[in-house]
């Protein structure tokens, strides 16, 4: 999914890391505030369905990866599981909201056992991923075999005229209101960041290829983010 004329000019290997580090460890102050208005408060909504997707009983061990301030960790213990956070930025870490355990890592080098966790979830970072197959093979690593993994991602509504409206909403909007909240140059940079995303199918592919099986994808509120659920298999991924 790229919202038109985004993609031009973005960095990649490490260039992308310290660009994108840069970005989180600036805007994290008025993350979540900003997420608010953005999403005209869905966000919420999607990430307590990303948390319920995991289907996982009480007490299982989750890792919210690339957790930001913790929206997820939070929800995920509000539903009774164990939660614990990775981010590579050290100004989310920072700001996060308290009662859970986080630690600074790369997505692609977890300090983690292997099979150490029942599940794994992830909101709106695939994109910023340096190493996305990387990542996803270490999302699967850190997985016990049968631990699920649910993934929250933006996505754009199918119809032309939603779709119209959406890049509108996205590719002006967005960086205008993060301007006034928080940074521009940072928000201007989120949506072209979408140029990143592989295609629906080709992300499922990913997902299958680091080690998962059962690979789902579910549009919400009209296509404008999706969720990725998937079970770890037991054998090894097949790309370590």
């Amino acid at each position: 999914m790229t919202v038109a004329g985004q993609g031009a000019d973005l960095p990649h290997g490490p260039h992308k890391t310290e660009v994108v580090r840069t970005i989180f460890d600036t805007i994290a102050p008025r993350y979540d505030l900003v997420n608010r208005v953005i999403t005209v408060g869905l966000d919420r909504r999607w990430r307590r369905l990303c948390v319920r997707a995991l289907g996982l009983p009480a007490s299982s061990r989750v890792l919210d990866l690339a957790c930001g301030t913790g929206d997820l960790a939070v929800m995920a213990r509000r539903a009774g599981l164990r939660a614990l956070g990775a981010d590579f930025s050290r100004g989310m870490l920072a700001a996060r909201h308290r009662g859970f355990p986080a630690v600074q890592a790369d997505a692609s080098a977890l300090p983690l056992p292997d099979g150490a966790l029942d599940g794994v979830v992830c909101g709106f970072a695939l994109r910023n991923f340096t190493d996305l197959e990387g990542s996803l093979a270490e999302a699967a690593r850190v997985l016990r075999p049968g631990g699920r993994l649910a993934v929250l991602e933006v996505a754009a509504p199918e119809g032309r005229l939603l779709r119209a409206g959406f890049d509108l909403w996205f590719g002006r909007c967005v960086p205008a209101i993060g301007g006034v909240l928080s940074d521009r140059a940072a928000y201007g940079y989120l949506p072209r960041s979408t140029a990143y995303l592989p295609a629906p199918s080709e992300l499922r592919a990913l997902v299958a290829r680091a080690g998962f099986s059962g690979v789902g994808r579910r549009l919400l509120d009209g296509g404008l983010s999706q969720l990725i659920t998937a079970t770890r298999r037991g054998m090894p991924p097949e790309t370590r």
